[in-house]
């Protein structure tokens, strides 16, 4: 199919869309890791047009400074007053001037059309010498819908709004869907012409197509395969729907590419994430922002990766991450937490209940289960034991910890930055570590046990403990053994 480049795609995004009830513009309302306004201008690029124009005026400030930075080349034209599509598409004229080529004009709140459905409509167009081309569907139920009415040829004569229609014309289940490709210079002269006699008092672009064919030009539709395509988005409730269908679109492709997706409708993924063949997606897997899943890795069920590459073959169970790196063969989980700035190296370990930020964690080293990182450095082949705290903070800055490589870190331990443990070197359970540790010693940091003799009797008599205790001395002394373990006694 040969596809004409467009002149320019006109994107009208100038209503308050008062039905989301929300103090964020509707067009600028989240779907799938892309705003609504941006879902249209991505599917408007795919087809290169010449110009991409998207008409603002509710929240202009906000919908300006976001087409700002999603790309240079979507011009803003401001709709003062929102006085219908005609009236929009006038404004978009009157700042640029007329333009020669086909002008096709679609909506920032119909995120579910697809480049290749604008193709085949700009081909129909083409092909067919048409003045304006509308955009149909055919709907299971086309009430509130304005009608397509064609004639013996299959032109399209009138588009009926369902207050206006006759019960013959009702009948007709084939909708407009607003969206057109127009002749750029025809499109500016009848636009001009448009009238303001209805109810609303406002200019509606529905009108040029009237005006064209009373000037003896050819108006035709292009039907869309699939009328979900043209849905807009007014409220929540729809777009819920668009992300349903967004999303089971983007984890069909990813299964048709080599990705298993054990449940589907509880697995989520934006359009920014990629994944690589042989992965595996459990349920509960929700993939968000530029997140890239390599080959054969293992994630889910539960997991919530945000901007995070997942090495191949590596596996993350039960886990929030977030701007993580995960490296080949890594292992996290389950119920780990890896904030901005974790890095896991190949084979590396962050198991249970472990914690990390701005941290990372070498080549086959493992930190097990119930330990925060911080601000750290851990070499390779180092162990961190469990209940272990990196202490990075001292009230006002942040510190760092460097971990050589194969360290043993004891269990419950605390290491206050800035504190280095050099290469093979051990640090003794419950110890509490400020001072740097050379290369291959053991550093206890702990005072000595005492052991208070007949504290609970005399402390809490009375209690279960006070009793299980005189038990247990009563046994010792007839069995002529020691009730207490080693440590000194203090009486």
């Amino acid at each position: 199919m040969s596809v004409p480049r467009p002149a320019a795609v006109i994107v009208l995004a100038a209503g308050e869309g008062t039905r989301m009830k929300s103090a964020t513009p509707k067009v600028l309302h989240e779907l799938c890791g892309r705003a609504l306004v941006d879902h249209m201008l991505a599917a408007a690029r795919g087809l290169a047009p010449e110009r991409l124009i998207v008409v603002i005026g509710h929240a202009r400030e906000q919908v300006q400074a976001h087409l700002a930075a999603s790309g240079p080349d979507a011009r803003p034209v401001v709709q003062e007053e929102q006085n219908g599509t005609g009236h929009a598409v006038r404004c978009v004229l009157e700042a640029v001037g007329a333009i020669s080529g086909t002008v096709l004009v679609t909506y920032g709140d119909t995120p579910l059309l697809r480049t290749e459905t604008l193709a085949e409509l700009l081909a129909t167009h083409a092909g067919e010498g048409n003045a304006v081309t509308v955009l149909t569907a055919e709907v299971p139920d086309p009430a509130g819908y304005g009608r397509i009415v064609r004639d013996a040829s299959g032109a399209v004569l009138a588009i009926v709004e369902d207050r206006d229609a006759t019960p013959e014309q009702r009948a007709i289940r084939e909708m407009n869907s607003g969206v057109y490709a127009f002749d750029g210079l025809l499109l500016a002269d009848a636009v001009k012409r448009v009238s303001t006699a209805n109810a609303q008092g406002e200019e509606y672009l529905t009108d040029v197509l009237a005006i064209l064919r009373q000037d003896g030009h050819r108006v035709g539709a292009y039907v869309a395969a699939d009328h979900v395509e043209v849905e807009g988005v007014n409220d929540r409730v729809q777009l819920s729907f668009a992300r349903r269908v967004l999303n089971d679109r983007l984890l069909e492709a990813h299964m048709r590419a080599g990705v298993t997706v054990v449940d589907p409708a509880t697995t989520w993924v934006d359009v920014g994430v990629t994944i690589e063949p042989d992965t595996v997606l459990h349920p509960g897997t929700r993939l968000h922002g530029r997140t890239s899943i390599g080959a054969g890795a293992q994630v889910g069920p539960d997991t919530t990766l945000t901007g995070t590459t997942v090495g191949a073959g590596a596996v993350v169970r039960n886990a929030v991450c977030d701007g993580a790196e995960i490296g080949e063969g890594a292992s996290v989980g389950p119920y780990a937490y890896l904030r901005p700035g974790a890095v896991l190296a190949r084979g590396a370990k962050a198991g249970t209940y472990v914690e990390l930020k701005n941290a990372r964690v070498g080549e086959g080293s493992k930190v097990p289960h119930l330990t925060y990182v911080g601000d750290a450095t851990i070499g390779e082949g180092s162990n961190i034991g469990a209940s272990s705290v990196f202490v990075n903070y001292d009230g006002v800055e942040k510190h760092h910890t460097t971990i050589g490589d194969h360290v043993r870190v004891g269990s419950d331990n605390m290491l206050i930055a800035p504190v280095t443990v050099g290469d093979g070197a051990y640090t003794a359970a419950g110890s509490v570590i400020t001072n740097d540790v050379p290369p291959g010693s053991m550093a206890v940091a702990r005072s000595r046990q005492r052991n208070i003799e007949g504290w609970v009797t005399r402390r809490r008599a009375g209690t279960k403990s006070a009793d299980a205790a005189r038990a247990a001395q009563a046994v010792a002394e007839a069995g002529g053994g020691e009730p207490g373990g080693p440590g000194e006694a203090v009486r």
